[in-house]
């Protein structure tokens, strides 16, 4: 896809979430996808590989959530695959601090080399496991905001999550429209991790017909010290 092309998709897209990006950051995604394309041909970063998609299903859908960070957030991407949501919220809101915890470390050379060819400042991406680094001091509850695209079923998914969170901060949850029956099973880990569903907004990607749910719960008091659990107990026994 031409430059001019991809520029033209991503402001009308964009104009529909009442987002306004400068010719500098519509640059510096034109060169994500470009590098993503590259890469996923020699390692499985995606399997949305046409460039009207990556634009659609990658960049647009990360950057529905903008209006519920701050420009000037500590943000923790937890589970963040090729970059998603947190690259795309970097690039819109440079302001922000960002961490992109991954569990593979093929990903994290990836990530890494994004950041450097758009000259990220203030973001850095790091292997390892939610459970390991959610009791990591240099992680635990520093952060404004942790966020997940697709990670794992929301009572699975906030254990994950809410060790990393201040209190008074926030999990951003990014869902299929398909996912009240994870909210009702949620109620449980909701009240033993000190949090407080807050919103929950179902809407359309601008220009498409794909659903999407995304979740806000709030950090209302400090979370007790048995969680997260080890790792992979969370996903074999959910709160």
């Amino acid at each position: 896809m031409e430059e001019k092309e991809f520029r033209g998709i991503m402001i009308d897209s964009l104009k529909k979430l009442n987002i306004e990006l400068s010719d500098l950051q519509l640059e510096q995604f034109y060169k994500y996808m470009n590098i993503l394309i590259e890469w996923n041909k020699v390692m499985n970063l995606t399997a949305i590989i046409e460039p009207n998609e990556i634009v659609t299903k990658h960049f647009v859908d990360s950057l529905t959530i903008l209006n519920k960070v701050g420009k000037n957030s500590t943000i923790i991407d937890v589970g963040t695959g090729a970059g998603f949501p947190g690259i795309p919220i970097k690039i819109a809101f440079p302001e922000t601090e960002v961490v992109l915890l991954d569990s593979l470390n093929k990903r994290i050379r990836f990530l890494d080399e994004v950041i450097e060819k758009l000259n990220l400042k203030n973001i850095k991406a790091i292997h390892g496991r939610a459970e390991d680094y959610g009791r990591d001091k240099e992680h635990r509850e520093k952060y404004d905001i942790a966020v997940a695209r697709a990670v794992a079923p929301l009572n699975i998914l906030l254990e994950y999550l809410m060790p990393f969170v201040k209190t008074g901060g926030k999990c951003i949850c990014m869902k299929g429209s398909n996912s009240e029956d994870e909210i009702n099973k949620s109620t449980n880990a909701i009240k033993l991790l000190g949090g407080e569903m807050i919103e929950t907004d179902e809407f359309f990607i601008p220009n498409t017909d794909i659903r999407r749910k995304v979740i806000e719960v709030n950090k209302k008091k400090q979370i007790s010290d048995k969680y997260p659990r080890k790792a992979g107990i969370p996903s074999k026994q959910p709160l």
